[in-house]
């Protein structure tokens, strides 16, 4: 592995877990892609929907604690939450670091308008980890 990317938010729930399948959907054999959260929740099934409409499969994916992770040894870490963002600045850490502070659906929303609202942060998220992985030389051509 030549690079371990992290996606980090607060609960590991949404946001990291969409980044996380997307990133492992488009990066190539030299990435290791990780995804943790303040505290470990568990994986939104609306989040788990979304990404099925895409052909990818998170329903594997676990949420997962920062302080479960060999977070210390990361080159990219990509925080999604003011939360995360906080901890992680809070930590001694190399490599790079990017802030993308996104909403979170799960907080408000009800029906189709609550989906639709997960399909927009999906989108947003499959856009930014296509350009990170570009901009690092890491993204898969098939």
């Amino acid at each position: 592995m030549d690079k371990k990317l992290l996606f980090m938010c607060t609960g590991n729930s949404v946001r990291s877990q969409i980044a996380e399948g997307f990133a492992r959907r488009f990066s190539d054999e030299r990435v290791q892609v990780l995804s943790a959260g303040v505290v470990a929740t568990e994986v939104h099934p609306l989040a788990t929907v979304v990404m099925q409409e895409r052909g990818i499969d998170i329903s594997i994916q676990s949420s997962k604690s920062l302080w479960a992770l060999p977070w210390w040894s990361v080159d990219v870490v990509v925080t999604l939450s003011e939360e995360a963002e906080v901890c992680w600045r809070g930590l001694p850490g190399s490599g790079r670091h990017l802030y993308w502070p996104l909403l979170d659906p799960s907080r408000d929303g009800v029906g189709d308008e609550r989906l639709e609202e997960f399909r927009a942060l999906r989108d947003e998220v499959e856009t930014r980890v296509r350009t990170l992985l570009s901009d690092l030389g890491l993204f898969r051509e098939d």
